[in-house]
């Protein structure tokens, strides 16, 4: 894992000092209203029942984001290998950084060390339904909508009745001359 510099991001590979704004990440329950209906996560320790990644710095998959001028936390990204070819794009960003474009130019970052770098064919990401600020992040950095699945949960959240959404992005797709990464947008890069 390489770190990654964009125009207002500096993300590094986590370690245990992130560990700290990780965890304050799960007691918003903003942050946590997709994942697990708002419940604030209040432990140090991961749940072994959770179904969605909490990191810790341990890592080797997830980078921290970190305002690229001050040092400040922003979230983490993470690149998940799949094991046939492709990854799994995550991400989750502090709520006073959210609507200010930090995760469509993290996403296209990792997006591109992921092709380019990594040797992926595809990456994939995935969001409730009802997630619209997800689903614009993923479309902003080129993905496009490939299905919906429905599980069945002893407890569901709101919105959990919708579905869940399936987003990706092919290396063809992603080399095509008409393919533009948000990257190049935000540095001028013709």
């Amino acid at each position: 894992m390489a770190v990654l510099q964009t125009r207002h991001l500096t993300l590094s590979p986590c370690s245990q000092e992130d560990r700290a704004d990780f965890i304050a990440l799960e007691r918003d329950p903003e942050v946590m209203r997709f994942l697990n209906g708002g419940y604030a996560i209040d432990h140090e320790e991961s749940d072994p029942n959770a179904d969605f990644l909490m990191p810790r710095g341990t890592e080797q998959h997830v980078w921290t984001a970190r305002r690229t001028s001050n040092g400040a936390f922003v979230g983490w990204f993470c690149l998940w290998p799949g094991g046939d070819g492709s990854a799994e794009l995550g991400y989750r960003l502090r709520r006073a950084e959210w609507g200010k474009g930090l995760a469509p130019e993290g996403g296209s970052a990792l997006i591109r060390w992921g092709f380019e770098s990594a040797g992926y064919d595809r990456i994939t990401a995935t969001t409730m339904a009802v997630n619209q600020a997800s689903r614009r992040v993923m479309e902003k950095i080129g993905m496009h909508y490939v299905r919906t699945t429905h599980a069945e949960y002893s407890d569901p959240i709101p919105g959990a009745e919708q579905g869940e959404v399936w987003y990706e992005l092919t290396q063809s797709e992603w080399r095509a001359p008409v393919f533009e990464p948000l990257t190049d947008r935000i540095h001028g890069h013709p």
